[in-house]
């Protein structure tokens, strides 16, 4: 665990953001940064379909990591080789 340096601003949208939500302000803020990090790997997918992946992987270990590498390896078998000249 570490901390994270961020704006004024940006503590005080977490404040308010994380009193809406019942979250603490660090659940909020970890939740955002999940949101984020799957909205940047994955940017076809709409907030519903990252919601569903969150609780996919809650349901299955509690670890986005083990998620993400699942869903990559799924999309790399589902890609036809590349390497192949057609």
């Amino acid at each position: 665990m570490g901390l994270v340096k961020i704006s004024d601003s940006l503590h005080e949208q977490l404040r308010t953001a994380s009193g809406a939500f019942s979250r603490s302000i660090n659940q909020q803020a970890e939740y955002w940064m999940r949101v984020g990090m799957l909205a940047e790997l994955y940017p076809h997918l709409n907030y519903a379909e990252l919601s569903r992946l969150l609780l996919e992987a809650e349901r299955v270990s509690g670890d986005l990591h083990d998620l993400v590498a699942s869903l990559d390896a799924q999309q790399a078998s589902r890609e036809p080789d590349k390497r192949r000249v057609a």
